[in-house]
């Protein structure tokens, strides 16, 4: 693999990225993060998300067991949002834009992460990330559900009880209309995208970081964030309610294991921002669509460096240090138990 500064196409998107292998050994002497203690009871009675406890909104969490979903009491999104618009061809262009947002609770177990529960207990988060696709897919304005989780302060989110959100929108969130013209793009000559994808990197084994019989987890050739991972079924599904029994049971495995290898990068409970891009809920087949999950932590070099999108990146385009290549080594190496 290339030693020098080069280029790399991010296939799912089409955007360039530039990476810089010799600028790893440079000394760091940027902002450095206070490391904090994340030991948390099991119940905390200031949490709202803790079973038996009030919400802002003014309501209260029942006394759940296993998995808990509500509607969000501050939600970005509204189904009720009346229909307006300005513009279509001018400077100023607007129009408004529909939603449900929705919390899930992992766990009532406020002192748990996703990585830290049992294969049963994430197989029943699965279930749940499923049937929600399906009950807000269903609804006749809704043309995409995205599944996600932010985790650890540094990623945004306000409360550590294990938990993740879902989103519908009434229209294409701009990273999954990307995704979805590449994938159609290359689907043009009757393949898939994610399955050559896949089948090269399985060739080559430099960038898996773990698999199971039906997931593979890798590090992607085109990875922006330093320890960036892309979990990816084996087999040619477009959504969650397309995998079988064993295939769900092998998403719980392969998640598991992702997770704690995270966790045990740096020794600190790692943060990232995670989610699942699966086909449009638009009424189309989108048989182009390949299910896949992305992780994106931000830290760099230890659990008080982390990476910045600044300068270059945001003003030309994103730019890395460590190869993708290094990182997945250095995933691939750590223990899951």
């Amino acid at each position: 693999m290339f030693t020098a500064p080069h280029r790399r196409l991010n296939r799912l998107t089409g955007e360039w990225l530039l990476v810089s292998p010799h600028r790893a050994t440079r000394p760091w002497q940027g902002q450095v993060e206070d490391v904090v203690d994340e030991r948390r009871p099991e119940y905390d009675p200031s949490c709202y998300l803790c079973p038996g406890n009030d919400r802002a909104g003014g309501a209260t969490t029942p006394e759940y067991t296993s998995t808990y979903v509500f509607d969000n009491d501050f939600p970005a999104l509204r189904p009720e949002t009346p229909a307006e618009q300005l513009g279509d061809d001018g400077p100023l262009v607007m129009e408004s834009e529909r939603g449900i947002c929705r919390v899930l609770c992992f766990s009532p177990r406020h002192d748990l992460s996703l990585g830290e529960m049992s294969l049963d207990a994430i197989r029943r988060v699965v279930d749940t990330w499923n049937d929600q696709y399906v009950q807000l897919g269903s609804i006749d304005w809704i043309r995409y559900v995205l599944v996600f989780e932010n985790r650890g302060a540094m990623m945004g989110a306000s409360n550590p009880h294990p938990h993740g959100q879902i989103w519908a929108n009434e229209r294409l969130p701009n990273e999954v209309a990307r995704e979805l013209h590449q994938q159609q793009m290359y689907a043009a000559n009757g393949q898939c995208l994610l399955c050559d994808y896949l089948a090269v990197e399985l060739k080559h084994d430099e960038r898996i970081v773990c698999a199971n019989e039906h997931f593979v987890a890798l590090v992607p050739f085109w990875a922006t964030w330093p320890f960036e991972t892309l979990v990816l079924p084996r087999a040619h599904q477009g959504a969650l309610p397309d995998l079988d029994a064993g295939e769900r049971d092998a998403l719980a495995d392969i998640l598991r294991r992702v997770t704690r290898r995270y966790d045990r990068l740096f020794g600190v409970a790692f943060p990232y921002s995670t989610g699942w891009h699966q086909r449009p809920t638009d009424g189309e087949a989108h048989p182009e669509w390949h299910l896949h999950a992305h992780f994106y932590p931000p830290l760099l070099r230890s659990a008080t460096i982390r990476k910045f999108m600044v300068g270059y990146e945001l003003l030309a385009q994103p730019q890395r240090d460590i190869t993708p290549e290094n990182a997945a080594q250095l995933l691939r190496s750590l223990p899951e138990d």
